[in-house]
């Protein structure tokens, strides 16, 4: 049996990882208009062989303390520039403030957490502006109307003069 793969004993057969590897292309047996299994197709590659699982990894440092800790004003700047804005532009300055004193983190935090506060407190205050002209707009357009109404109203209807009807 010429087309027998080699026996374990073999030593030009390698193991790795389980997988054996010989470094030889299987044969097999042939069938007609059949392309032989070790020939390559036009533009196929020959996977590499298998080589197994490399070397464990050590294992990791845990979970310890890495770096410094983040500055709890800067966060809840950032969330209140969300929830209250003008709370936020507070927060902001009070977490700098400390940030510059004790050098913990979140600087970036605190800095977005007041431009945010102060974005959203402009459109605050610009939306009660526009709520304001409205209102005032509202008030006077309907003082304008009454005014007109009661012009046309009071004036007597003249006596003798049948009402206006079916």
């Amino acid at each position: 049996m010429a087309n027998q793969p080699p026996q374990p004993d073999d030593p030009a057969q390698q193991t790795h990882g389980g997988w054996q590897y010989t470094g030889q292309q299987y044969t097999g047996q042939q069938y007609p208009g059949q392309q032989y299994p070790g020939q390559q197709y036009p533009g196929q590659q020959t996977p590499p062989p298998h080589y197994g699982a490399g070397p464990g990894y050590p294992p990791g440092p845990g979970y310890g303390y890495v770096g410094r800790p983040t500055n709890t004003l800067a966060i809840l700047s950032l969330v209140m520039a969300f929830v209250f804005a003008p709370l936020g532009i507070v927060f902001g300055i009070m977490a700098k403030r400390q940030i510059a004193q004790t050098g913990e983190d979140g600087d970036a935090l605190a800095t977005a957490g007041l431009w945010i506060g102060v974005a959203f407190t402009a459109l605050l205050a610009l939306a009660i502006v526009a709520w304001i002209a409205m209102l005032a707009l509202f008030v006077s357009t309907a003082t304008t109307v009454a005014d007109q109404v009661g012009t046309i109203t009071s004036t007597p209807w003249p006596t003798g003069t049948p009402l206006p009807g079916p």
